[in-house]
């Protein structure tokens, strides 16, 4: 598994979906939680704290998680973060460009606790 200490960034416009994943992260062991409200307040995060992995909604604006996840991985210091996308949308097109993009792993909504734990449990083995 991975290191708890490193905080996990949240990347979603809905303060209500911040607020369930921090609880469910909360539930399987990552108490250390950052939060922004959209891509670009996500990487002013990433650049000032040393973030151990990203979850991000894919439908934000004025920057989308897909773009988002780009800059993430043209940053030479970001490129490496694991990278969880988060959609409502399980188009096999989506999941394409996604993985092009370079995302770690893909969850669609709804999920649950456990989803949520495997999923990431997937991307550090």
């Amino acid at each position: 598994m991975r290191n708890t200490e490193q905080p996990v960034l949240i990347v979603d416009d809905y303060n209500t979906m911040r607020r369930i994943l921090r609880n469910l992260l909360g539930q399987i062991g990552f108490p250390n939680v950052e939060e922004a409200e959209d891509g670009a307040a996500g990487l002013k995060k990433m650049r000032e704290h040393n973030i151990g992995l990203v979850i991000s909604d894919w439908n934000m604006a004025p920057m989308s998680g897909l773009e988002f996840l780009k800059e993430v991985r043209a940053d030479a210091l970001l490129k490496d973060t694991p990278f969880i996308m988060i959609t409502a949308e399980s188009k096999t097109e989506k999941v394409v460009m996604a993985k092009s993009a370079g995302v770690s792993n893909y969850i669609v909504k709804p999920f649950n606790a456990d989803t949520l734990k495997k999923k990431i449990e997937a991307v550090f083995t």
